[in-house]
């Protein structure tokens, strides 16, 4: 059974038609990518899946469960974690402090007045050991705020881990990175998705990006699937190469 199944999702904004019956099984372990031009459905397709927003027709399963049109924080304590196109932090608070913040929320009861202590101690734990996983604790006493790009934007990825996925989901996490800062970024990644006991969907332009962190790749253009197979299947595909107005090369 797969982790994640969608199911002929639409999603409509008055008459425009953002999604197009997309239909796609992720399997627990992997690391898939999407894809697609400016406009093709990939923020609305994470925003299906994470709950911001509700299919206009189609479902959402979830390890085995119907999650279509769950609120947001109901589908975050499910298991599924994200990260956002545009970098979603607390600046003036330090980055342990993101992190456990975010942990603490995705536990049951996280804002009652009473027993609230057990609750910040596993926050922090949980924490402590994201920032670690992505060789952020040097700067884990820095206000956010502070911190270099590359560093706010995996922070947002401790963020997301802190809270323990089963998926998650990252949103162009390299956008808006140097040169440099995108080889380091994409370095730690990939020692961090070498954990084969989180699934992955992964939303990115940069296609060298993409080859070296995806085992498969979904392509979408003008809301609807178009190719899905392993990087050298879609990359050789002559729709794809025509949706991207030249291919890759």
């Amino acid at each position: 059974m797969p982790l994640l199944e969608l199911d002929s999702l639409c999603r409509r904004f008055g008459g425009i038609l953002a999604l197009d019956r997309v239909s796609m099984q992720v399997e627990e372990g992997e690391v898939r990518a999407v894809i697609g031009p400016n406009g093709a459905g990939k923020s609305t397709l994470f925003n299906l899946i994470a709950g911001a927003l509700a299919p206009s027709e189609g479902e959402v399963s979830f390890a085995g469960k119907r999650i279509t049109g769950l609120s947001a924080d109901r589908v975050s304590r499910l298991g599924i974690a994200r990260t956002f196109q545009v970098t979603a932090l607390y600046p003036q608070m330090t980055a342990f402090e993101n992190a456990a913040l975010a942990a603490q929320a995705r536990e049951k009861g996280c804002w009652r007045p009473w027993g609230g202590g057990a609750i910040l101690k596993r926050a922090g734990k949980r924490a402590e050991a994201a920032l670690e996983r992505l060789s952020l604790l040097r700067v884990a006493h820095r206000a956010a705020g502070l911190l270099s790009h590359g560093d706010q934007r995996l922070l947002e990825v401790a963020m997301a881990l802190a809270q323990e996925p089963r998926l998650l989901l990252l949103d162009e996490p390299t956008q808006g990175l140097s040169v440099e800062e995108t080889a380091q970024t994409v370095e730690t990644l990939s020692l961090l998705l070498r954990d084969k006991r989180m699934t992955v969907l992964l939303v990115e332009h940069d296609m060298e990006v993409v080859f070296r962190l995806a085992a498969r790749i979904t392509v979408l253009h003008r809301g609807a699937v178009i190719a899905e197979g392993t990087p050298a299947v879609v990359q050789n595909d002559p729709e794809v190469q025509r949706a991207y107005l030249g291919g890759f090369a």
